[in-house]
């Protein structure tokens, strides 16, 4: 196991930014930054031994500086969206900025995407691990609180990318934690991922509007494009308009609740494949539900570093969007002497 630290630019702050290398003795490898706590992106061989990048992202931190698709990015305070950018808590009104039309997304203007973190490295004999902290003050995008994080990032030998995330506040406040990595187990510039093979453990995934804004309705996925209970192909590549995201978009941008006998317990979410290349991912988490996002909004520009629709996908596993806005949705609502704790494991692998 191996982990190097490098300098690779200054924030608009003037603050040095770091990027983190983590190598495993199997080709595995990931890039993490103390800006934003993002994901740069992961190194996989294939079943030939080949090795290529298969995660979207940009040449240089300065790509990361402006309003990008969240690539590889740690998303919060509450990922997703929060209906009309607002909420209320313990009878008093909150409102959020308004940065997905008339909606909250990703935590706002500033999210922590946007935000230097507190670096440190771990090494042990069989992993090594970046910890990455911020502090998130009362009053940060909206948001009531004092909020301690901690996104830690950890590869070990059985080729596992660990992502966990721990927080503390001292004031009651929502929190929706995931990080949002682009896919593309084919290599970041082999095309599209329709001919991907996907399974997704859940029955039902969440109703929403066509601002992509649950209903409060669980709606079974059997008989519908987002049945995945049996691995296929991501899309129909002669089909495509056969699946489409609530605002009309062709692909899917949509919140499954992942089947799970006990709330809290780590099992698996989802596995890909892409039958090309061999490499599959399987995800594990003990959050309860995981967004399928299919890049529908890559369009080719600066902003998405030239990458189109379809050029990658998003399994971010999450707690329910807009959960402050419905009560009959798990609690997102972190309490003073609580300690939040979620965990996803990526195992990356060459074949099935």
């Amino acid at each position: 196991m191996k982990i190097q630290k490098s300098e690779i630019g200054k924030s608009k702050e003037g603050k040095t930014i770091h990027c983190f290398t983590c190598s495993n003795k199997n080709g595995l490898e990931f890039r993490v930054t103390d800006y934003g706590a993002t994901l740069l992106g992961v190194v996989a061989p294939d079943t030939q031994g080949r090795r290529e990048e298969i995660t979207l992202g940009f040449n240089s931190i300065d790509g990361y500086f402006q309003r990008h698709p969240y690539f590889g990015s740690t998303v919060g305070r509450f990922c997703n969206r929060i209906g009309k950018a607002t909420f209320s808590l313990a009878g008093k009104e909150y409102r959020l900025a308004e940065n997905d039309g008339r909606n909250h997304l990703h935590g706002g203007v500033i999210g922590f995407d946007r935000r230097m973190w507190n670096p440190s490295v771990r090494e042990t004999s069989d992993s090594v691990s970046v910890e990455l902290r911020y502090f998130s003050p009362d009053g940060e995008e909206g948001y009531p609180g004092n909020l301690e994080v901690l996104c830690v990032y950890a590869l070990n030998e059985n080729n596992e990318l660990h992502m966990e995330y721990e927080a503390t506040t001292d004031a009651a406040t929502p929190l929706n934690l995931t990080n949002h990595a682009y896919w593309n187990l084919g290599g970041a510039d082999s095309g599209d991922v329709l001919d991907h093979e996907l399974q997704i453990n859940a029955d039902f995934y969440l109703e929403t509007d066509s601002e992509l804004i649950p209903t409060g309705k669980s709606i079974p996925v059997a008989g519908t494009p987002r049945d995945f209970r049996e691995k296929r192909k991501v899309m129909d590549r002669n089909n495509i308009e056969i699946a489409r995201d609530m605002s009309g978009k062709p692909g899917f941008d949509h919140c499954f609740i992942i089947r799970k006998e006990k709330a809290g317990s780590l099992v698996r979410a989802a596995e890909i494949t892409d039958p090309v290349s061999g490499r599959t991912i399987q995800i594990d988490t003990t959050q309860p539900a995981i967004q399928l996002y299919t890049g529908n909004s890559l369009d080719g520009s600066p902003s998405c570093n030239g990458y189109k629709q379809h050029a990658a996908f998003c399994l971010e596993t999450e707690h329910y969007p807009d959960s402050p806005n419905h009560s009959e949705f798990p609690s997102t609502v972190l309490h003073p002497g609580e300690r939040f704790r979620q965990k996803t494991i990526y195992r990356i692998l060459a074949g099935n």
